[in-house]
């Protein structure tokens, strides 16, 4: 494989892992209410579900998903009602009130590292975002019968890296402004937010189509 054709795809990468996303509300979610071990949990999970989205395209598995319209269709509404509901949780949370969320407190809140690895893990395996780059434009980049495996997965250890950095930064910078980011009023407001981004993620797995 050719250093211009990682290159090509260590740039795509880095446009998708900075482009918003349910990974990035995750980590804002997270860091406020359980600390920065939760977050780099949350970041393990999201690592791991790389690798899980490499090897099906290596494999071939994403391509059977698009081309057998059951099975994909079944995986798709499972992701988009796993979205949507994080989503209902959190819109639920931020309509609970000011006397509520004036008591957030990381004790109460807070979150085991197999738990957050569990969200993190998730939540990017059923990343809508993600799920198009390695059915759609991770193939462009490897061919079949010429590209190792080893290769392929190589061009996912970079896509994790890359992610890794990135949202290990927010994770420091959240840790950073953490009287702010446990504020009731804050937390209502990225409550809300995440609600709605969630829930719009959702919808648009569910109304995804492949075009190959």
């Amino acid at each position: 494989m050719a250093w211009s054709e990682i290159a090509a795809f260590m740039f795509v990468a880095t446009l998708l892992v900075m482009s918003p996303g349910p990974n990035g509300f995750l980590i804002a979610k997270t860091v406020p209410t359980s600390g920065r071990s939760a977050g780099f949990a949350n970041v393990a999970g999201f690592v791991t579900a790389f690798f899980l989205h490499g090897a099906l395209s290596v494999l071939g598995i994403s391509i059977i998903l698009v081309k057998s319209s059951t099975a994909f269709m079944i995986v798709k509404y499972l992701g988009a009602a796993y979205l949507i509901w994080i989503g209902i949780k959190a819109l639920r949370a931020a309509f609970k009130g000011v006397e509520t969320a004036e008591k957030v407190s990381p004790a109460r809140n807070r979150r085991t590292l197999w738990r957050a690895f569990v969200e993190g893990f998730i939540t990017n395996a059923l990343n809508p975002k993600v799920s198009m780059f390695y059915l759609a434009a991770f193939p462009q980049f490897i061919t079949v019968g010429e590209t190792s495996a080893a290769s392929s997965f190589l061009l996912v250890f970079f896509h994790s890296v890359v992610a890794a950095v990135w949202f290990s930064a927010m994770i420091l910078l959240f840790s950073k402004l953490t009287s702010v980011a446990r504020s009731g009023h804050f937390q209502r407001w990225l409550k809300g937010v995440t609600g709605v981004v969630f829930i719009g993620f959702g919808v648009k797995l569910a109304s995804f189509k492949p075009s190959i």
